[in-house]
C-alpha cells in the first residue's frame, strides 16, 4: 500500500451563490450540486486519482449515504475493508455555501466520524504498517487520530499530519508524531497570518513542539516550509489562476503530497511541494471537491518524472 488514510468521510452538499450571506439574510442560488467530501475522504481519492495505491479508515452510517460512500471508494480502486459502518449516527454531512469568486463556507455534521474509536484504528494496524505514508486529520476524535500516529511511528510510516478544522489546543504528544506538520493560514497560529512572512514566523514553533516538517499552505500564494534540519523558511509559489471554486484545495494538496511521498521518494521536499501545489492549482479551476481533482493522465507528464 502507498498510502493510507485515517480521517472523515462527509457528503458535501454545495450550493453556489452570488454571495456568501450575512446574518440573517436569505438568498437565492444559482446551482446545487451533492458530493462525496470529508477532508479524510478527499485526501484519500486525491491520492488515488494520481496513482497511488489507497487504504481509507473511517466511519460511516448505515444509510444511503455510508453505502454510496464505499462504493465511491471502490470506483477510485481505493481498500474499503477498514471502513466501519454504524447505526448509532448517520453519515456525516457538510453543507457548503460557494459565491462567485469561489471563496467558500463549509459547516460540518460529523455525525459516524466522531464514532470512530482507537480500538477500531488498532484493527487497522496491518494496513497502516504496511503503507509507506499515512494522513491524518481532526474530522475524527484526537483520540483516535493519536492512535493512529503512535501504531505508524511504532512501524517506521511516514505521517502527514493535517490540524484541521482548527481546534483550540493539540495535545503535545501529536507534534512529535508527524512527520510533516501541515496547516493552513488559519490554522497554523491564533492571530492573522497574510503574508509569507507571518507565516514562516508561524511555522517555527512548532519545530520546537517536535515536529520535523512544517508545512503552510497558503492558497494564491503557493506554500511556505520549514525542516528542523535547518529552520530555513523557504517558500514555494503556485501558478496565478481564475479559481473557480476553491472548495477542497487543501486536501488536494496533501493527498498530492502523500502521493508524491510514497511514489516519488526521491524527490527534493521542496519539488514535491512544487508539483502538489500543481496538482491543487488545477483543482481549483473546476467545481466541486473530489470532481475537481484531477486524473493522472489529466496532468502534464513532467510532474511524474523521478
Amino acid at each position: 500500500m502507498d498510502v493510507v488514510v485515517v480521517g472523515s468521510c462527509n457528503v458535501d452538499l454545495i450550493s453556489y451563490i452570488p454571495k456568501l450571506p450575512q446574518k440573517g439574510e436569505t438568498i437565492h442560488g444559482t446551482k446545487f450540486k451533492m458530493g462525496f467530501g470529508g477532508k479524510g475522504a478527499n485526501q484519500c481519492v486525491s491520492s488515488a486519482k494520481l496513482g497511488a495505491k489507497a487504504a481509507m479508515v473511517a466511519k460511516v452510517g448505515k444509510d444511503t449515504y455510508g453505502k454510496g460512500f464505499v462504493e465511491e471508494f471502490q470506483r477510485f480502486k481505493v481498500n474499503t475493508d477498514y471502513i466501519v459502518s454504524t447505526d448509532g449516527a448517520s453519515t456525516g454531512v457538510a453543507p457548503c455555501l460557494v459565491d462567485q469568486n469561489g471563496s467558500s463556507a463549509i459547516i460540518i455534521v460529523s455525525g459516524a466520524n466522531l464514532l470512530l474509536t482507537p480500538q477500531e484504528i488498532e484493527q487497522a494496524e496491518e494496513v497502516i504498517k504496511s503503507s509507506k505514508v499515512m494522513i491524518c486529520q481532526l474530522e475524527v476524535t484526537q483520540e483516535a487520530t493519536l492512535a493512529a500516529l503512535r501504531i505508524a511511528k511504532k512501524h517506521g510510516v511516514k505521517t502527514i499530519f493535517n490540524p484541521a478544522p482548527k481546534l483550540d489546543s493539540l495535545p503535545e504528544e501529536i507534534y512529535s508524531l508527524c512527520d510533516v506538520f501541515c496547516p493552513n493560514e488559519t490554522e497554523v497560529s491564533d492571530t492573522a497570518v497574510t503574508t509569507i512572512e507571518e507565516a514562516g514566523a508561524a511555522a517555527i514553533p512548532y519545530l520546537d513542539k517536535g515536529c520535523s516538517t512544517v508545512i503552510v499552505t497558503l492558497g494564491d500564494k503557493g506554500c511556505v516550509y520549514v525542516t528542523k534540519d535547518d529552520r530555513k523558511v523557504c517558500h514555494v509559489a503556485c501558478d496565478k489562476v481564475n479559481a473557480i471554486d476553491t472548495t477542497g484545495a487543501g486536501d488536494s494538496f496533501v493527498g498530492s503530497l502523500a502521493y508524491f511521498m510514497s511514489c516519488h521518494a526521491s524527490l527534493p521536499l521542496e519539488e514535491m511541494i512544487r508539483r502538489s501545489c500543481q496538482v491543487a492549482t488545477v483543482s481549483v479551476q473546476r467545481e466541486g471537491t473530489q470532481t475537481s481533482y484531477p486524473y493522472r493522465d489529466e496532468l502534464p507528464p513532467e510532474l511524474f518524472l523521478h
